[in-house]
């Protein structure tokens, strides 16, 4: 059996584009077309392939497929370039998709931009999620690497260290002044306004966890940006945990505190790729290995 490649294209671009009229656009056909060669590869596969939901997603039996179109892609760019084989006026782009962490997207990350701004040869595809969730993305095929701060790998993925993320737990003068003046205890914890990022967010728990064995319940603000999150805890709104390269310049300043010092977090990150010969990825993990020694703690 072989695989269509117009069907095959159909399929991912679907996915990547969230709708069959994104993949239409991109594939420069009708959204009509777009679902007769995806319905045409799921007979041929006998599988269902696409949740046909917004946005469309990869069923279980879809995910393998997904990812052997991002291979494909991603390796036939690399050959065009290596070969010089192109069309008129044409570039060969690979094109990469990946996860990380906002904490990391704006602290250390942005350095491996610099690199690649003088390149045309890569476009990063950024999806931010969770340092604690971000394998899920790649256990689906969605992207191709990404940070994590799980080092188990997934199957068909190698792993490797970038270091360690301190997160420490910070309030403003003000704010301390308000709920700690009697000291940082399970009670004045508990009473306090405390802030996370989302619902997945576990480090300001995490963080409690290892100063009190008291079960700690205080009201909670979710701000899913780190530059709001951070200006939250600066204005006095409530404490969270921040990355220290971000809060160095504050905490200089005085305005902000560490609630516990020398209590911190301590994240280790790691590297995940797609365990196949690509000379994009091994360039991109470079520029990734390059800015985590420079920032992270080794």
């Amino acid at each position: 059996m072989k695989i269509d490649n117009g069907q095959l294209a159909a399929f991912a671009e679907a996915i990547r584009g969230g709708s069959f009229e994104a993949a239409a656009r991109q594939l420069n056909v009708t959204p009509s077309a777009i679902s007769q060669r995806i319905k045409l590869l799921e007979e041929r596969m006998g599988q269902v392939l696409i949740q046909r939901a917004t946005p469309c997603q990869a069923t279980l039996a879809g995910r393998p497929l997904l990812r052997y179109a991002e291979e494909l892609a991603m390796l036939e760019a690399e050959v065009l370039a290596a070969l010089g084989v192109l069309d008129a006026g044409a570039t060969s782009i690979v094109r990469i998709p990946m996860v990380i962490n906002a904490d990391s997207l704006d602290s250390w990350f942005p350095e491996v931009f610099d690199t690649l701004g003088s390149s045309t040869a890569i476009t990063l595809d950024l999806r931010v999620e969770d340092q604690d969730h971000s394998l899920v993305l790649l256990r689906e095929g969605t992207v191709m690497a990404g940070v994590s701060a799980n080092a188990k790998p997934v199957q068909g993925c190698q792993v490797e260290a970038l270091g360690v993320m301190r997160y420490l737990a910070l309030a403003s003068p003000s704010y301390v002044e308000r709920h700690f003046a009697a000291g940082v205890n399970a009670e004045s914890l508990n009473a306090a306004p405390m802030l996370m990022f989302n619902k997945k967010d576990g480090l300001q728990q995490a963080f409690l966890a290892r100063l009190t064995d008291s079960v700690v319940k205080p009201p909670t603000h979710y701000l899913p940006t780190t530059r709001s999150f951070a200006e939250a805890v600066l204005r006095g709104m409530t404490w969270g945990m921040i990355p220290e390269q971000l809060a160095a310049t504050h905490l200089q300043a005085g305005q902000l505190i560490e609630l516990a010092s020398p209590h911190c977090l301590d994240v280790p990150l790691f590297w995940h790729r797609w365990r196949i010969a690509s000379s994009a990825l091994d360039f991109l993990g470079r520029l990734v290995h390059q800015a985590a020694e420079k920032a992270l703690r080794q």
